[in-house]
């Protein structure tokens, strides 16, 4: 086990300005994005989705893929992505499904937020802008979608920063159905709150509120202002915020069915496969959700090259609490040998 010193952050460096347009590739409408951190936000269309984006850094750089949770937003690498700029990489940070501008194309689909659902969403995204391969490096949602995309695609992932390591959910029957510690039951409250119709509608009427919650009790130790929950809370205005939410945990909990078109994908994972391509794992210390350990027990899931980082002063949303801990993971995973 490895540990970062703390760090204090004090400035926001500002950085990217509009690149031109790729193929396939359209410029938000209403969004002023020159001088945006986390560069200019894009829109790509896949089979399902269309895809709200930013792009920073060389259009020919290597590309390393941000992955962001819930309830947060991509505000939560606002000062990773300029130091992976300044290192020549291009840096794309998509919106999840149901979040920000990201908005499915038919009424008719199932507003899924199923495991299988948020890593097909990497590969479609990869593919509708013709990118073979990237580094994913995310946590919470974000995480779990970069987990089982490079479990079930490990072609197109050059190599893997996972916070709280495998995030690949066990959706045995009997797995899933049986309680854990209590202290943790607690701090996962919301699992089941979001199975009953009173945690819907509590979701849709104390959006931000339920949050606030969230964020506190997840991260204990992280001073965050009101203007970054307002930031974020941006993004839960999306006509299908609260349907995707709510579904996340009513499949995770096996209260609701998934979308079966990502049926032989949720059966794949049903096995729990194997990570084979190089990752970097972290933890926080002071994470209220998932408790920091030093990484042996989930050692069985990664096959290839792994390293495991307690990090302190982090809660759940590592990302934006220390940020250079999970700067450094990406720079780290570059340098790991993949088998």
């Amino acid at each position: 086990m490895v540990t970062f010193n703390r760090r204090t952050f004090t400035t926001l460096v500002a950085a990217g300005a509009v690149a031109a347009s790729l193929p396939g590739q359209v410029q938000a409408k209403g969004q002023t994005q020159v001088g945006n951190p986390l560069g200019p936000i894009r829109n790509v269309r896949t089979d399902l989705l269309s895809i709200a984006y930013h792009d920073a850094g060389p259009a020919d750089g290597p590309v390393i893929l941000l992955g962001h949770g819930w309830p947060y937003s991509p505000q939560a690498f606002v000062e990773v992505v300029p130091r992976l700029v300044r290192r020549g990489y291009r840096v794309l940070t998509p919106y999840l499904r149901g979040h920000g501008g990201t908005r499915f194309l038919s009424s008719d689909t199932l507003r899924s937020g199923q495991q299988a659902a948020l890593g097909s969403d990497v590969i479609d995204f990869l593919d509708a802008l013709d990118i073979p391969r990237a580094i994913f490096a995310g946590y919470d949602w974000g995480g779990r979608a970069f987990c089982v995309a490079a479990a079930l695609w490990p072609d197109r992932c050059a190599g893997l920063v996972s916070v709280n390591s495998y995030l690949v959910q066990n959706l045995d029957p009997v797995v899933a159905k049986m309680p854990v510690a209590p202290s943790i039951e607690a701090a996962q409250w919301y699992f089941d709150y979001f199975t009953t119709e009173r945690g819907k509608t509590g979701l849709a009427l104390n959006t931000k509120e339920l949050a606030r919650v969230v964020w506190t009790k997840n991260s204990p130790t992280w001073d965050f202002t009101e203007g970054d929950l307002d930031r974020a809370a941006e993004l839960f205005d999306n006509p299908d915020y609260v349907d995707v939410v709510v579904h996340v945990y009513r499949h995770r909990r096996l209260t609701e069915a998934g979308d079966p078109r990502y049926d032989a994908l949720e059966a794949r994972l049903r096995k729990l496969p194997v990570i084979t391509v190089p990752a970097v794992t972290l933890d926080g210390i002071d994470d209220g959700n998932f408790p920091a350990n030093d990484g042996t027990a989930s050692a069985k899931f990664f096959a290839g090259p792994r390293v495991h980082h307690q990090v302190p002063g982090a809660g759940h949303n590592l990302p934006q609490e220390r940020p250079r801990a999970f700067f450094n993971a990406i720079l780290e995973v570059t340098r790991l040998p993949r088998r």
